[in-house]
């Protein structure tokens, strides 16, 4: 899955858990592979084109999050031709390739139960980020199509760390650490895929841990290692990169599409899920296990893979959580007003692309958004704030988007909304903020107040800003270069706000 990373399964780390069992002698399951040309057209990669250019619960167990059950969402959906889903994901860029037609087909199909459709999600951070998003919401789509949504967590590929796309092996994680990043990407999956009820209600979260934990190297050599060929896993592009690069690939990282298509066997036989879904990356990893599937079952056709474009930044490089600024969909890593604020940020040439992948509006509406645009009269920024407002609401509720909306107003300069103490705390937490004895603000002057606080560099920047109208304390502008700080100033008697044009602000907290 690079289980969408999250996640790492280093035997060295795992020792301490189960040394009897799969994990502990992982070394030498690395050896076997896939077959390196699958006998059927099973495997064909059917390619499409696309937009994108450029807790209390215990650590490794599986948490069943359906709200309707399978049984009677297959009853209601089985009585009428669903939306094809896949012609959905086609149409707004999120679709890449496809390991069969017959999955297109089996999606509108009346006669074709609902299908059970998995992203995988390792947690080698305690919150998902945006470049994981796409999954989230490419399950969404599955499931306001009338199929079960299913997350997988893993609480054993997050130890070993899934190579694609990476040129660098993933560090080990403790236990308290897995257990802790666990907790958070469980409970982002049940806000989003639970919280929405236009996404439809079915959906299920596992954990990988749960099978492989008591799994033993002869139990894994018949089960997988007899189906694999070394070749066909050398052939893997992520595995090919890493053995031209300086570092190399180790031995764990090496059997990480093994664990995959595991996963993928597990979850057919024992939970009748039949589709993996990942980003454009994790085509051979899925493909993994689709032909473990076909060879295990013994039958040409009976589960499909479906991979959807990366999210790419407009230079290119695709969003993660090792870079700085990550874009984290946890509330405790990144407020619902910081993420509002990127997507309010996002560039002109990017809006629309993001409103067709990023949002569950109709294309309908965006293309009206989108002509808008380039016609006299466009106020600025109209779609961006529609994009804010749909994908903040998506992540973080109908709350999430109030209170980053509030925010975002009581920070506009000359805005009319009065700002209290309670929303400054708040703002505090997402922009620069210093704190300074009442002596050194009360009777102060504005400008002499600016410096220190460190919104200027100089007083007479300063008052170049204050002469072009774009200082502002609390919001109101301020004229007069001779404004002295007020009791009446401080709000609350515990701060106050200063800013800068539109963008720079400083909170100034009073001791």
């Amino acid at each position: 899955m690079a289980y969408a990373t999250g996640m790492t399964l280093a035997s060295r780390c795992i020792l301490p858990i189960c040394s009897r069992t799969f994990l502990s002698p992982l070394r030498v399951a690395s050896l076997l592979v896939f077959p390196e040309k699958p006998s059927s057209a099973f495997f064909r990669r059917v390619q499409v084109p696309h937009l994108f250019s450029t807790s209390t619960t215990p650590m490794f167990s599986s948490v069943k999050c359906s709200i309707q059950s399978t049984s009677s969402l297959e009853t209601d959906n089985q009585a009428v031709s669903r939306s094809n889903v896949v012609n959905i994901l086609e149409e707004r860029g999120l679709l890449e390739s496809i390991t069969s037609e017959n999955l297109r087909s089996a999606c509108s199909d009346p006669n074709v139960a609902p299908l059970r459709v998995y992203c995988g999600f390792d947690p080698t951070a305690e919150s998902l980020h945006l470049g994981n998003l796409l999954g989230i919401i490419v399950l969404s789509w599955f499931q306001r199509c009338g199929h079960q949504a299913v997350g997988l967590i893993g609480g054993a590929t997050g130890r070993v760390g899934d190579p694609s796309g990476k040129s660098l092996e993933r560090p080990e994680l403790d236990t308290d650490t897995l257990e802790k990043n666990i907790a958070g990407i469980k409970n982002i999956i049940i806000k989003i895929l639970g919280g929405n009820p236009s996404s439809g209600s079915s959906y299920v979260i596992f954990n990988n841990y749960d099978w492989w934990k008591d799994m033993t190297i002869l139990d894994f050599l018949n089960k997988v290692g007899r189906f694999a060929r070394v070749g066909t896993m050398m052939a893997k592009e992520s595995v090919k990169k890493r053995l031209e690069s300086e570092q190399g690939m180790s031995y764990t990282e090496f059997t990480y599409q093994l664990l995959q298509a595991y996963d993928f066997l597990h979850l057919f036989k024992n939970e009748g899920i039949n589709v993996q879904i990942g980003g454009n990356d994790q085509w051979g990893n899925i493909t993994a296990g689709t032909d473990l599937i076909r060879k295990n079952i013994q039958t040409e056709e009976a589960a499909y893979g479906l991979t959807f474009p990366l999210l790419l930044k407009n230079d290119g490089t695709k969003f993660g959580k090792s870079e700085d600024g990550a874009i984290w969909l946890s509330p405790s890593m990144l407020s619902p007003y910081k993420f509002y604020q990127y997507f309010f940020s996002v560039p002109d040439v990017d809006v629309i692309r993001f409103l067709k992948t990023l949002t569950f509006l109709s294309l309908d509406e965006i293309k009206i958004l989108e002509d808008q645009m380039s016609k006299p009269g466009y106020v600025p920024n109209t779609a961006q704030i529609k994009l804010a407002e749909e994908v903040t609401r998506f992540v973080h509720g109908e709350e999430g988007l109030k209170e980053a909306i509030k925010a975002t107003e009581a920070l506009r300069p000359g805005a009319e909304t009065k700002l209290d103490w309670n929303l400054i705390e708040r703002i505090a937490e997402d922009i620069p903020s210093c704190s300074l004895p009442i002596d050194q603000v009360s009777g102060l002057s504005i400008v002499d107040l600016s410096v220190s606080a460190g919104l200027f560099e100089s007083k007479s920047a300063a008052r170049r800003m204050l002469k072009q109208g774009g200082f502002y304390m609390n919001n109101e502008r301020v004229d007069d270069e001779n404004k002295r700080v007020e009791e009446k100033d401080i709000v609350e008697g515990k701060g106050l706000v200063l800013s800068a044009g539109k963008k720079n602000k400083v909170v100034v907290r009073v001791s």
